[in-house]
């Protein structure tokens, strides 16, 4: 039996080899800057994953190819929590106009059905007084 694992051979050293090294340092980075939120690096994907700390009804998990796109994630889901969580303001009270409530609508003046003079569908006068629809004379 021949071999580096076989019984009675002294035990050698492997290297270790630290992949991905630059983005788990930065993983490591956003994970100690954001206090609400847990940073990871996933080897198999090679992206960034980041997990809500707060409380909700459902978990927050972001996530992105650069650590930078995952910062900005991570921002734009803090925006939408704080906006849900901001109380929303009270529509403003409906204002009524004094003396409105026997007002005709603008558009009818004098009894006419069809609103304006000259407006389409309604009602023109011709020439000869006599009014015919769409505005053509009789």
């Amino acid at each position: 039996m021949t071999g580096r694992h076989r019984d009675g051979q002294p035990y050698e050293p492997v290297y270790r080899r630290l992949w991905d090294g630059p983005a788990r340092a930065e993983a490591e980075r956003i994970d100690l800057a954001w206090a609400d939120w847990t940073v990871l690096y996933s080897l198999g994907r090679r992206a960034f994953y980041a997990v809500a700390a707060w409380d909700g009804p459902r978990p927050v998990i972001v996530e992105d190819s650069t650590a930078d796109g995952l910062e900005e994630r991570m921002r734009e889901a803090e925006m939408i929590r704080a906006m849900r969580l901001s109380p929303q303001p009270s529509p403003a009270p409906v204002r009524r106009r004094r003396g409105g409530a026997g007002r005709p609508p603008s558009g009818a003046r004098n009894g006419e059905p069809g609103g304006e003079r000259g407006s389409p569908g309604g009602e023109t006068a011709s020439a000869g007084g006599r009014r015919s629809p769409g505005g053509r004379a009789a």
